[in-house]
């Protein structure tokens, strides 16, 4: 299957660089935009994620198109978004520039230690599949996170396992493998507070990140010279 796939060795190995030596609070969003061009991709990405502490929301830092392109791209993605809450409820749903991020606990997919899908996490993939095939000019990020307790060994082979699960359910409900890409962050990356039960509980999460591919950024900025 044609998954791309980046070891956090590989993000640490991005992370050593002049640029990082500055702190988050000190980037604007054109020296955040560079690093994520410098590094290429979801990796470069995690670079940015890592100084937010929110992996997702690098992930698309620095990747807006803008200008009236960037808002035709960001109209289609708030309908997307929409149709995501409408569907599924009990998940987060976050527009970022012209990105979705869609946060799902861990709960809902797996059993509490497990990479398993279970039922109720398939029916709920099934309306999430439904509503990514109706927009297939999308790439997708698919990020596998864990809480603190137990060895990052142990917790970097169960996220990038329940990542892998969800982009091969996926992938078997026709969504193209090449608009994904798999990643496991272990406990590296907290989103939320594990010195609380409810903050480890909040990390054990999976989250998609869901962008605009080439096609659909060619597409609108062939649009928006033919307005401007």
């Amino acid at each position: 299957m044609n998954i791309k796939y980046f070891s956090i060795k590989t993000v640490a190995a991005l992370v050593i660089s002049g640029m990082l030596l500055t702190s988050c609070e000190s980037l604007n969003n054109t020296q955040k935009g560079g690093a994520i061009g410098a590094g290429g991709g979801a990796a470069a990405g995690a670079i940015i994620g890592k100084m937010t502490g929110n992996t997702a929301l690098g992930a698309v830092i620095g990747a807006a198109v803008g200008g009236t392109a960037g808002v035709l791209i960001g109209k289609k993605m708030d309908k997307q978004a929409e149709e995501i809450k409408t569907e599924l409820p009990n998940v987060k749903v976050e527009r970022v520039e012209e990105k979705i991020i869609v946060e799902f606990n861990s709960a809902v997919l797996f059993g509490f230690d497990q990479s398993n899908l279970t039922a109720e996490a398939k029916k709920n993939l099934d309306d999430l599949v439904t509503i990514l095939n109706k927009y297939p000019d999308t790439d997708i990020e698919i990020q596998g996170h864990t809480d603190n307790t137990g060895t990052a060994e142990y917790n970097q082979k169960l996220s990038r396992t329940r990542a892998d699960n969800v982009a091969n359910y996926l992938i078997e409900h026709n969504i193209k493998s090449e608009r994904i890409t798999a990643i496991g962050y272990s406990f590296r990356v907290p989103k939320y507070d594990n010195a609380t039960a409810e903050g480890r509980k909040q990390n054990r999460r999976v989250e998609f990140v869901i962008t605009a591919n080439e096609k659909m950024k060619n597409d609108a900025a062939k649009e928006a010279g033919t307005q401007n």
